[in-house]
């Protein structure tokens, strides 16, 4: 573990970086403990409440959890896909908005990983997956729902039809696409025909997927696609 130290930039946040690189590089494993904090403040000759810091900051991202009792300490902690969606949203969501990041850019990019589970979910959605999808599709039509609300519905569906590729990195990847496009996607104001003609397309991209047939899925994702950059285009010209 690295243990030097930069004394012109923040202590706490250098221990964190450096405890955090040795969890990355298998130097510490899961379930290990961690040395403790009068360890650790004479390994990088520091006060306690810096490491203290360094060990919120740490908790704050899931990469360990303290104990209490005799047996107690810092360890390092198992996290999972899913424990790690809500960070990589977060900062996809910031990174969109801190860097302007235009809605025809984020839409590509979103689709083109979306159109990549497509193949995937075709062959490996589950029943579940497929009730998700219908059920946000039946929501969606619901009288009304408040055009937030239908974008909520919309990420929903959309996360199920990742889901279903059954491949948790991509799961964890497109987590950021697709939901931290949601501000942006709140935007839109949606007549009744918009909602009409992405219902459509939702059903069609389900009933493919139910046939697995990843052609016409990825088709239909195209289609959606071209509609959302149509309805933003005409959304944002309104506003301006």
């Amino acid at each position: 573990m690295k243990t030097d130290l930069n004394e012109n930039e923040d202590l706490s946040t250098q221990i964190a970086e450096a405890i955090r690189d040795a969890i990355i590089e298998g130097s510490l494993i899961v379930d290990q403990r961690l040395p403790s904090e009068a360890e650790l403040c004479e390994k990088f000759d520091v006060g306690r409440s810096t490491v203290r810091e360094a060990l919120k900051r740490l908790a704050a991202q899931n990469l360990i959890r303290t104990q209490r009792g005799a047996a107690g300490g810092a360890f390092v902690n198992r996290m999972s896909f899913e424990e790690a969606y809500d960070q990589q949203i977060t900062t996809s969501t910031l990174l969109l908005s801190m860097n302007r990041v235009d809605f025809e850019t984020a839409c590509e990019a979103r689709y083109a990983l979306e159109r990549s589970c497509a193949p995937l979910s075709a062959q490996r959605r589950t029943p579940d997956q497929l009730a998700t999808m219908r059920a946000e599709i039946h929501r969606q039509s619901q009288p009304g729902l408040t055009d937030e609300a239908f974008c909520a519905s919309d990420v929903a569906f959309h996360r199920a039809l990742v889901d279903g590729a059954g491949n948790p990195v991509l799961s964890y990847q497109l987590a950021g696409a697709v939901e931290a496009m949601q501000p942006l996607m709140n935007m839109i104001t949606y007549t009744q025909r918009d909602r009409d003609r992405i219902i459509a397309l939702h059903s069609q991209i389900a009933d493919a997927l139910e046939a697995k047939d990843a052609a016409a899925a990825n088709a239909r994702l195209i289609d959606l696609e071209t509609e959302t950059l149509k309805l933003a285009k005409s959304a944002f010209a309104a506003r301006r």
